[in-house]
């Protein structure tokens, strides 16, 4: 395999699969659009996840296979999913009591930068034409007690997603607790972001030079 082919880090599937190794057992626990959608298919073995989506669904199973979901059980990202036993459907505004309620354990949410100090924006870079309003992300952010990102470590032109101060429109302040990406998974803390791991055949280098602020690495 060529070194432009060659995948560095984590695939998406496997950066789901590590992010849900950290859900504690029977979380109740919401997954934005996008990756996050992946972590359903990865439950630990002798865990319980019970996964809600905010257009009404608690009990959430990963995606059917292809050609093979009912056109009335989709997420918020209008993909197909399952439903596992003893799941329950009910209003979207019920859906948002829970969130706005701080029901919710935890929540996945993509990112286009999380600052150091964990304010997050995923929802537009402000561009003409970009989409008009935050949408369900705010909530989640002010509501549930954890958030965690999984995202890309850069973006496709590699511009770093980790950064100093956030340039785009925000979706909250001060509201990320841990980042999981393809290098790396990273804590924020009050001292800025903090290495946990990195990904199997990445260095701390590589990292903080694609990081657009410090990084703490691991303690001795």
């Amino acid at each position: 395999m060529s070194e432009q082919t060659k995948v560095i880090g984590r695939t998406r599937e496997e950066m789901a699969q590590r992010l849900a190794q950290d859900i504690p057992n029977g979380s109740y626990v919401n997954l934005g659009i996008g990756i996050p959608e992946l972590v359903a298919r990865f439950v630990p073995e002798g865990r319980t996840l019970i996964y809600h989506t905010e257009n009404g669904l608690l009990g959430m199973g990963p995606s059917p296979e292809e050609g093979k979901g009912d056109p009335e059980l989709i997420n918020a990202g209008k993909r197909h999913v399952t439903v596992n036993p003893g799941a329950a459907f009910f209003h979207h505004a019920d859906s948002f009591a829970m969130i706005r309620g701080g029901h919710i354990d935890l929540c996945v949410l993509g990112a286009m930068q999380v600052s150091k100090a964990g304010d997050l924006a995923n929802w537009s870079t402000g561009e003409p034409g970009a989409i008009p309003a935050v949408g369900g992300a705010m909530d989640l952010c002010a509501g549930v007690k954890s958030v965690f990102v999984i995202t890309q470590h850069c973006t496709k032109t590699g511009e770093p997603k980790l950064v100093d101060e956030c340039t785009y429109p925000l979706t909250g302040l001060g509201v990320i607790n841990r980042i999981y990406t393809d290098l790396a998974v990273i804590d924020v803390t009050p001292e800025g972001f903090k290495l946990v791991e990195l990904s199997p055949g990445v260095d701390f280098d590589y990292v903080q030079e694609r990081t657009g602020a410090p990084l703490i690495p691991v303690s001795d």
